[in-house]
Parts: structure tokens; sequence; C-alpha cells
């Protein structure tokens, strides 16, 4: 009984694993130019095997949040990397991450409540 009990939660670690991995090396990949642009979440539930819902449920259960938090908060991480760690332009980082520049200080906006450009002012050292 108690290893039917474990089997779900193991399917469901694995799976959000799965997702946070692939997350991982897709916007790795859309910042070296690897690809064009960032998938929709549908598409990345069919590349690690799953419906779009189930992924959507199983994500949200094992973590309390919904995949696109964790995909925004990503590709939010790697901005602030790329504001601190190089010398590229806002206009050329929103490039990467396939925002358009004014698009892009609103979505960083909404998440940091600062400007990236006030953020690389404020934590540029």
């Amino acid at each position: 009984m108690e290893k039917d009990e474990n089997t779900p939660k193991k399917r469901s670690t694995e799976i959000t694993e799965r997702y946070f991995e692939f997350l991982d090396r897709h916007i790795s990949d859309v910042i070296n130019g690897e690809t064009s642009d960032f998938m929709e979440l549908n598409q990345i539930a069919a590349a690690i095997a799953v419906s779009h819902n189930h992924l959507t449920d199983t994500v949200q259960k094992e973590t309390g949040n919904h995949p696109c938090h964790f995909y925004d908060a990503k590709i939010i991480d790697q901005a602030k990397h790329l504001l601190l760690h190089t010398n590229s332009s806002i206009a050329d980082i929103a490039k990467m991450l396939t925002y358009d520049p004014s698009n892009f200080s609103k979505f960083f906006k909404k998440f940091v409540k600062q400007t990236p450009g006030q953020f690389r002012k404020e934590n540029k050292k």
C-alpha cells in the first residue's frame, strides 16, 4: 500500500524536475541564439511527453505555483545576470530574450519593481 501512495508522488516529482531542467536548457538555447523564440507551455509539455493540463496540475501541486511563474522567474534571473555581468545594452539583452525593448522593460519592472536600467545602475559593481 505504501508503494502505491509513493508512486504518484515520485512521478509528479519527476515531471516537475524534468520541467525545470527543460526550462534551464531552453532559456539557455534562446540566449545563445540556438533557438529563435521561447516555447509556449503546451509545446514544453509535449517536449517532456505530458499533456499541458497534466504539466500545469502537477507543477502547481508540487510547488504551489503555476508553471508560468517559474518560466517568468527563470527569464528574469537570466535578464538580471545579463544586466549585471555583461556590457550588452538593454535593447540587446531584450532582443537576446526575444523581447521588444519596451515590452522587456515592462516585463522586467512587473517582477523586479525597477526598470532594467535602474536595476543595472543600482546593482552593477
